[in-house]
């Protein structure tokens, strides 16, 4: 059996001290990194072989005596280059539109060549020279220490490595991140349909870009209200929504609503859209009525105050089984007639109506002659002071119903007390008149 070195071969003929020799290269060479076949040959190819194996082992002994010991030393020249001379990159966030700097930091800069490249490996400076024409791009420091550009204006596509470069025997190089950062715009809020009076409303949040997403809060009287939260990736940036379901009824119109946008990038404050409900109902409708009593020759104004969403535009007056005066003037909700007669007596009504329903009011109209209007307002006082007069004239009767009967209560009784004292006294009258024996007589009347 012999041991085959790359194409060397080392068999048992072989001297002791070429043998060692060769195992001594075979370790070097395994140091280095090199690669090393080893095979197995059969006795029966040795002879075929052997004439070769000898000039080839002397041949491998020369070049690996000479060769190894060159790259040993190159290689560790060129680790010595490395520490000598090395090249530090930091890494750079900006707020997009903003300004960033790239540094590159050197040691024991010689003098070598200084590239800097941009995420594409395209060549931006090169020693301090611009190689590509973007004027956002400015070289600002170029010293032995310190390599520094700015780049204005920065956008999402500006993301990525830089590369500092420094040529020496060897390259070095370190790559100096750029992440841009984007804060939300103030959310705008959706609604996916009208809201009506007994049913819901979708309102739905939506911060279209954002890096990293931003966070949204719906808010209503102070308190938090959840939401249904979804993320869509638009390239390097976040398209962040948030929905919301609320019963609605008529008082909650106009009632206030906000969705709130937070980030990283705007330091704790925050990005607010305020939303007033829109809730659609049905009309009401109420005629207020003049004051006092209407009289011939008087002006009569009514109006029709009306509520609704969406407030009705059209709104009609009428008169119940007749017309409207020949004078009567109608101004939307006004309604108003001048020089009132009887004839205008009647019930008028007021109607509206919208998308959501309809309603109606009325009024009943009353004109006086100038006599019976007065005759109306005498009555009221004097029908007081009667009351007042009967009310006085029955408590009068009263007290003297009562005195009455206490007195003639207390003359009863008088009046038997007197007379059982005179029966007495004429009992014993008679008693002493027939000469009978007082105490008889009085027993006998007694009996």
């Amino acid at each position: 059996m012999c041991l085959v070195v790359s194409r060397f071969v080392v068999c048992k003929k072989t001297p002791v001290n070429v043998v060692k020799q060769n195992q001594t290269h075979f370790r070097l060479y395994s140091r280095v990194n090199l690669r090393v076949h080893v095979t197995l040959i059969s006795p029966r190819k040795r002879n075929i072989k052997k004439r070769s194996a000898g000039l080839s082992t002397m041949a491998f002994t020369a070049v690996w005596n000479y060769c190894a010991p060159l790259s040993v030393i190159t290689l560790l020249s060129l680790v010595g280059t490395a520490r000598c001379q090395a090249v530090q990159a930091e890494n750079v966030t900006v707020l997009e539109g903003g300004t960033a700097e790239i540094s590159c930091r050197l040691q024991k800069y010689d003098g070598s060549i200084v590239v800097i490249q941009n995420p594409r490996r395209q060549t931006l400076f090169f020693n301090g020279t611009r190689a590509l024409k973007d004027d956002r791009f400015q070289m600002v420091l170029f010293t032995p220490r310190l390599v520094r550009i700015t780049l204005t204006n920065v956008s999402v596509s500006d993301e990525g490595g830089y590369f500092c470069q420094l040529y020496t025997d060897d390259t070095h190089h370190q790559v100096a991140t750029l992440s841009v950062s984007v804060p939300p715009d103030t959310p705008t809020v959706e609604v996916k349909q009208e809201a009506v009076e007994g049913g819901e409303v979708e309102l739905t949040c939506l911060s279209p870009r954002s890096k990293p997403p931003a966070t949204l809060r719906w808010i209503r009287d102070r308190r938090e209200i959840p939401g249904v939260v979804s993320q869509q990736e638009n390239g390097k940036t976040v398209s962040v929504s948030s929905t919301i379901r609320l019963p609605v009824e008529r008082r909650d119109n106009g009632a206030a609503v906000s969705c709130e946008a937070s980030h990283p990038a705007l330091g704790g404050q925050k990005r607010v859209r305020h939303y007033r409900l829109d809730v659609h109902f049905a009309p009401t409708v109420r005629i207020i009525p003049p004051p006092g009593i209407l009289r011939e020759g008087d002006s009569l104004s009514l109006t029709c105050s009306i509520t609704g969403n969406p407030l009705p535009r059209d709104v009609q007056w009428t008169r119940i089984n007749d017309t409207l005066p020949e004078r009567a003037e109608i101004s939307g909700p006004t309604f108003q007639v001048s020089r009132l007669s009887q004839s205008h007596n009647g019930t008028y009504l007021c109607q509206a109506q919208n998308n959501y329903g309809r309603a109606a009011d009325h009024y009943t109209l009353l004109v006086y002659d100038p006599g019976a209007v007065i005759e109306t307002h005498s009555a009221v006082p004097y029908a007081v002071i009667g009351g007042i007069l009967a009310l006085l004239v029955f408590t009068v009767i009263c007290v003297l119903i009562v005195t009455i009967w206490c007195s003639v209560r207390q003359k009863g009784s008088y009046l038997t007390h007197e007379a059982s004292g005179l029966d007495e006294h004429g009992e014993v009258q008679e008693a002493f008149l027939n000469g009978n024996d007082a105490s008889q007589g009085k027993k006998e009347y007694l009996l």
